[in-house]
């Protein structure tokens, strides 16, 4: 799973930092911002929860694509 924070959607409030904060940040312009381009496995749940709770939508992830079997 990849994610990143749009800046122009992000308005600052802090919900995904405080759902997952391994994974997002404030930064000094009081933006979000991921800390990490991949996502561990381990904090993917965390990441869609702080996506739902955005209040713009401004946390995209793109989920990682299944190896079809042969």
């Amino acid at each position: 799973m990849k994610v990143k924070v749009n800046k122009d959607a992000c308005i600052g409030c802090g919900a995904c930092a405080a759902i997952c904060d391994e994974v997002f940040e404030i930064n000094d312009e009081g933006l979000s911002e991921a800390k990490v381009e991949e996502v561990k496995e381990e904090f993917q749940d965390e990441v869609r929860d702080a996506a739902d709770s955005c209040p713009t939508g401004a946390i995209e992830i793109e989920e990682g694509q299944e190896e079809k079997a042969a």
